[in-house]
């Protein structure tokens, strides 16, 4: 038997991005906010992250995952927001209308609105066709972070890390704090791909070096890894002569993550190519009205602070949406990126509101400033000491800046 329901704004999502988005829908003026989560508590990854630095920008003090997570959870708590927890959203089409499966049975849900905050995943050796063999000993970055914090097993003894995401370099100084020996962090990139801070924090502090331009290019290992061999890498291939066997028991992944838009394709959300999240305006609403999207779901964030502050405005927007406040404009202005831009976001505004632009860059650079144009008219210029890719650059924009503009052009110069 398939049980029915309604309700006006559904949150498909427990983490940091749901559950700022929930509490800011309700404390705008939504009552029936229904927050879905698949696991049996809320939090998201952020109760494995047990190293302190989030909350800097939204709380003004240094917090865990978990004491990050909890100011949350307990903000949902005083609310009385419903929560359906270990429950599984199978299906979503347009209509919005879900298809969830619980312990209790399959339940069938309209929604008025939908926020998608259901984060990213990490890529996996295959993945990324990592070549050798298939030995134990090989997890990624997280999975690795998931045994020890929160199941206290130790994956291994002695490690090698391919790729410089932050979560890899939070590894790299877990795993010497748990009496392992980290050989080196192994970057394919010719600069480093996570926030300073954990490079001079995880790996620096530890003299545990970082060797870029550098990747695995074999595995090795029957049932156990022994070691891999790396070698040094220019335009992405090996230079022949530069290889060199590394021993090792354990090999972890921090090569990137990729927002979970299983979902969203199925109810025809279109989807941004540079970012792989969902295509949206200033509202965070999707190609699909009603349906919005925000934090990692929509594109990887630097900070969790970021993340709750962007939830917060989508979960305020779908109030309006659900209020009639809220529509598609007739005559959209695009965004797009241009020279030393990866991506922005969003990729549309209607210049009826003031809204923040993010963007990353596609390589690291030093004294140099953001543009923002319309055609030849500068709409803003903000100067940077620093642009690195693993930093989020955030720029504000006044709504009298886009009168009559036709598509704004962002690069850096």
């Amino acid at each position: 038997m398939i049980h029915e329901m309604k309700r006006d704004l559904v949150i498909i999502g427990g983490g940091p991005a749901g559950l700022s988005a929930a509490a800011a829908a309700r404390q705008a003026g939504c009552e029936d906010v229904l927050l879905i989560e698949r696991d049996r508590i809320l939090g998201g990854i952020l109760n494995q992250c047990i190293h302190d630095g989030f909350g800097l920008h939204r709380y003004g003090e240094a917090l865990t995952g978990p004491e990050y997570a909890q100011r949350h959870i307990d903000e949902i708590n005083d609310l009385n927001i419903e929560t359906l927890m270990g429950t599984i959203v199978l299906s979503m089409d347009r209509e919005r209308d879900l298809t969830v499966s619980s312990r209790k049975g399959y339940t069938r849900i309209h929604a008025g609105a939908v926020i998608l905050a259901m984060g990213c995943r990490e890529r996996t050796a295959g993945a990324i066709s990592l070549p050798g063999t298939r030995p134990s000993g090989i997890y990624t970055a997280g999975a690795a972070q998931n045994f020890i914090n929160l199941q206290n097993i130790m994956v291994g003894r002695h490690i090698v890390i391919l790729g410089s995401g932050d979560i890899g370099l939070i590894m790299a100084r877990r795993m010497t704090l748990e009496g392992a020996r980290v050989e080196a962090v192994f970057e394919i990139l010719p600069y480093a791909s996570g926030l300073p801070r954990n490079i001079q924090q995880c790996l620096n502090d530890y003299d545990i070096p970082l060797h870029l331009s550098t990747s695995v290019i074999e595995v090795h290992g029957k049932d156990r890894l022994t070691g891999v061999t790396v070698a040094e890498i220019k335009n992405f291939k090996p230079l022949p002569g530069t290889e060199r066997f590394v021993p090792c028991d354990t090999l972890l992944l921090s090569v990137g993550l990729i927002p979970e838009n299983e979902l969203s394709s199925e109810a025809s959300v279109k989807l941004e190519t540079r970012t792989s999240g969902a295509f949206v305006d200033d509202t965070f609403m999707t190609s699909v009205p009603g349906v919005f999207s925000c934090g990692n779901v929509l594109h990887v964030h630097d900070l969790v602070d970021h993340v709750s502050e962007e939830a917060s405005m989508a979960g305020e927007f779908a109030c309006k949406y659900l209020a009639g406040g809220s529509s598609r404009d007739a005559g959209p202005i695009d965004i797009e990126p241009n020279d030393g831009v990866r991506y922005v976001l969003p990729q549309q505004a209607s210049g009826k509101s003031d809204f923040t632009l993010s963007l990353r860059v596609t390589e690291p650079s030093r004294n140099r400033a953001v543009w923002v144009r319309d055609g030849d008219r500068k709409v803003v210029r903000k100067k940077m000491v620093r642009l690195h890719p693993a930093e989020m650059v955030r720029v504000k924009i006044r709504k009298d800046k886009l009168e009559n503009a036709k598509k704004l052009e962002v690069s850096v110069e």
